[in-house]
């Protein structure tokens, strides 16, 4: 059996963590990934049968039994987490009963997954109900897209819209939209299901006053996903109170997604 600090989901999860760190994204404990793992690949280097805790979650995650995740831990800072993985992370899966995890590796000194597990593994199975291959979801707090939701309608197409007007690539990146929510209570199994309805249309949906959470069939394109709203966000914020002489227009827009074959979200462009 192989080491399990040399498995390349170990090794992606401390290389996102410290980058991210380093953007200023996920401040002291603030943020949380996880990412679906791939039950063979992990036998390679831990023994499946080998439970180290079972863990009540508090609610019915059955449509995600014998799924396998890496997640990093409640409380836990990104910045520590490549220094000693271990602590600051784990790697767990969902019990037959649904209400449970089994923690198969990490969380040492009683460490549990981040308190946002049911809005990750709720995101999770509606994500595999559009994209059987969605393995990623990515919570942080980007300074520029938090800033947008205090001056900004809350509002799934005008939010989308606004960003896909701030840098050409946007469209392309996110055609279907952004989805977003007013501020509400975090780590609670509440914002966890209205997160879920929004993600099952969206690949990102933002929290007001909050943050963000981005999914992905991988760490790369999750990550890439929300440092382009963060990008166009920071661009929004500079121009916002400066006079616009030109924009990206609505026709302009759908020239993009025709070059691309992509398919924007239906009726947000105005054609006429």
């Amino acid at each position: 059996m192989y080491n399990i600090f040399e498995a390349p989901f170990v090794k992606e999860m401390c290389e996102i963590t410290a980058q991210m760190y380093r953007m200023g994204w996920d401040e002291r404990n603030g943020g949380n990934i996880s990412c679906r793992l791939d039950p063979q690949l992990v036998s390679q280097y831990l023994d499946l049968n080998d439970v180290k805790r079972v863990l009540p979650i508090g609610f019915d995650a059955s449509e995600a039994k014998g799924q396998i995740f890496i997640v990093t831990g409640t409380g836990r800072y990104f910045r520590n987490v490549e220094k000693a993985p271990q602590d600051n992370m784990g790697i767990f899966r969902v019990a037959p009963c649904g209400n449970e995890i089994e923690v198969l590796w990490g969380f040492e000194g009683g460490g549990r997954p981040t308190s946002e597990l049911p809005t990750h593994l709720l995101n999770h199975i509606e994500r595999q109900k559009v994209d059987p291959e969605n393995r990623v979801i990515l919570h942080c707090h980007p300074a520029n897209t938090l800033a947008m939701t205090f001056v900004h309608e809350l509002d799934d197409k005008a939010f989308t819209k606004t960003l896909w007007r701030m840098i050409t690539e946007c469209i392309v990146v996110f055609p279907e939209g952004i989805g977003v929510l007013p501020w509400m209570v975090c780590g609670t199994l509440e914002i966890g299901i209205a997160t879920a309805k929004k993600i099952h249309d969206y690949r990102a949906v933002i929290w007001g006053q909050h943050g963000i959470f981005g999914a992905g069939r991988d760490l790369d394109e999750a990550f890439g996903l929300v440092e382009t709203i963060e990008k166009a966000a920071e661009i929004y914020i500079k121009i916002m109170n400066t006079p616009i002489k030109q924009s990206i227009t609505d026709k302009e827009l759908m020239a993009v997604c025709e070059s691309f074959h992509l398919t924007p979200h239906e009726g947000w462009l105005d054609l006429e």
